[in-house]
């Protein structure tokens, strides 16, 4: 045991250092680890410390700021509160200028002329329902004068010049201003009339007529659809009358040659015969001669003047029927001449449509070949462009012919002069196709119907109708567009000083006011006298004492966000001034 406690022994202080040491060891560690905890709880430390000082500034600086907006002001903030408070009522400048009152509506650009084809047709006997046979023009197309347009069962329908819309059947002996239209027309065309009388439809109109449906490819219609019957009959009642004529003279002269004066021969004596040969004297010359043979005579004692008488009385008979026949024969051929007048070419209400101008537009196009007749056929315009629109009850008593207007395109931006060239007396609703601007049927009701009815384009809405007429031509590309017009109503004569009509008020003494306020907000009355008004305004002429300059401000009623805020000022003593605004809108 001692042995082993020997050897153990110097072991001991090794085992003491070793523990010394990891005792210093652990306690450099954590030395070294509270060190580190200082250095980092410095750190932290100072950046607290930064962001406080940021943040402190920035209060600084905000609160700088703060200051500053309160202490220094702009130049118009300055003014601003210098100046005046509110006005507790709303003002209008007093302005000096030409005063128009407009009426403005809306207007569709058109030809002078458009015209809507309605084909109809009346059908004779064995006709079947009217048919389109024929379309000679497409949309879009120029149509010349004498142009067939198109052919319904069979018949043409064509295009002449002429301002009358055809209200009739043209025939023969007809006369008239239509008549003298056809004339013209036909004469334009290269088809003269001879010596008809213009206005009259006489064999030389028949002629011409004749010729121009042959030139078009077409026979024309009969004015007598009885095939000729009339002229024949009318033909052989004057050969008939010639026939009797020729017998009535025969049989008088067989009557004034027989032995009519042999009976005179019954005398006493030869001169008795002689005297009974004179009675014969007013059938025949020559019966006196036969009378001589009575100086043969037997022992007769009376004349026979009254035998001779008798020859008298059947020459009379003779010449009674002779001027009888005469008579019967020129009656016949009067009604043979009238047959003759009335037969020929006629033109049918039907197949015509008059244009003012050529060449015309085909503005639209609705039927083909095979269309059953229904409705319009075609829409044709012609003449300069025009603008027609439709005024209100209300407005029409504002505009007449020759006032001012200004047409406004707003697709275009497109701006030109016109003035008011007609005003309708009644008030239309928009014509249905094929029927006229009075609602009836259009050209093709006259003396019967026909192909090629006339009417009048379908307008706007209901109203009176007006009908501008432009200064200058317009462009062809604004056909068909809806536009502004601006009708001048009535105007000032040259610039004059003008409010709204809310600035202008009647007092109880019948004076009629402006309420005028200056630049400290103090008002005073001035007395004026109203004229024109438009568009919102009035011309006013101050009078008696007051002035009245372009640039015041006048009362036009109450401002309510001052008056609100300041109930007190309606007994003040502006609330006068804002009372008179007030008055102004009612009468207004």
């Amino acid at each position: 045991m001692t042995e082993d406690t020997r050897e153990v022994a110097p072991d001991e202080p090794a085992a003491e250092a070793a523990e010394a040491a990891e005792v210093e060891e652990v306690e450099d560690a954590e030395e070294a680890e509270e060190a580190d905890g200082a250095e980092a709880s410095a750190g932290l430390s100072r950046r607290r410390t930064w962001v406080a000082a940021v943040a402190a500034g920035a209060v600084l600086l905000s609160a700088a700021g703060v200051a500053a907006s309160l202490v220094i002001k702009s130049p118009a903030q300055t003014a601003a509160e210098a100046g005046p408070p509110p006005l507790d009522v709303l003002i209008a400048r007093v302005e000096k200028r030409v005063l128009r009152d407009t009426v403005i509506l809306r207007g569709t650009v058109t030809s002078a002329q458009a015209v809507q084809v309605t084909p109809t047709v009346t059908g004779g006997e064995g006709a079947g329902p009217a048919v389109v046979t024929k379309v000679a023009v497409r949309q879009g197309d120029k149509v010349e004068a004498g142009k067939v347009l198109l052919e319904v069962s069979g018949r043409p329908v064509f295009a002449l010049p002429g301002g009358l819309p055809v209200y009739r059947d043209l025939k023969p002996g007809a006369t008239g201003d239509d008549v003298k239209q056809l004339q013209k027309a036909l004469a334009g065309l290269g088809h003269g009339t001879g010596s008809d009388a213009a206005g009259t439809f006489g064999a030389g109109t028949k002629a011409a007529l004749g010729a121009f449906y042959k030139s078009i490819g077409y026979d024309p219609l009969p004015a007598v659809a009885d095939r000729g019957e009339a002229v024949k009959s009318a033909e052989d009642a004057v050969t008939s009358a010639e026939r009797s004529l020729e017998d009535a003279k025969a049989a008088a002269a067989n009557t004034g040659t027989g032995g009519t004066g042999g009976t005179g021969g019954t005398g006493s004596t030869g001169s008795t015969g002689s005297t009974g040969s004179t009675g014969t004297t007013g059938t025949s010359g020559t019966t006196g001669t036969t009378g001589s043979t009575g100086t043969t005579g037997g022992s007769g004692t009376k004349s026979s003047g009254g035998s001779g008488g008798g020859g008298k009385g059947s020459g009379q008979d003779g010449a009674r029927a002779v001027a009888r026949a005469q008579e019967d024969l020129r009656k016949a051929r009067e009604r043979l001449a009238e047959a003759r007048a009335a037969a020929g070419p006629m033109l049918p209400v039907g197949e015509v449509v008059f244009l003012e101008s050529f060449p015309a537009r085909a503005d639209s196009v609705t039927v083909r070949p095979g269309s059953p007749v229904s409705g319009s056929a075609m829409s044709l315009s012609a003449g300069a462009l025009v603008v027609r629109g439709q005024l209100q009850e209300h407005q029409k008593g504002l505009v007449h012919a020759g006032q001012k207007v200004e047409i406004l395109s707003e697709i275009s931006g497109v701006t030109a002069a016109a003035e008011v060239q007609s005003v309708a007396d009644t008030a239309q609703s928009a014509p249905a196709p094929g029927t006229g601007s009075n609602g009836g049927q259009g050209q093709g009701q006259g003396q019967g119907q026909g192909q090629g009815q006339q009417a009048p384009a379908p307008g706007g809405p209901s109203g009176y109708e007006m009908l501008v007429r432009p200064l200058a031509p317009l462009d062809t590309k604004l056909v068909g567009q809806d536009v502004r017009l601006t009708v001048e109503a009535a105007a000032t004569d040259g610039n004059a000083l003008v409010v709204p009509v809310s600035a202008v008020s009647a007092q109880a003494d019948g004076r009629t006011i402006v309420t005028v306020v200056d630049g400290t907000g103090a008002q005073h009355r001035v007395e004026v006298r109203p004229g024109t008004t438009g568009d919102g305004y009035v011309e006013v002429r101050p009078t008696g004492d007051g002035t009245l300059a372009d640039g015041d401000s006048v009362v036009i009623g109450v401002n309510p966000g001052v008056a609100n805020k300041q109930p007190g000022k309606q007994n003040d003593g502006k609330s006068g001034g804002t009372g008179g605004g007030g008055k102004s809108g009612g009468g207004s």
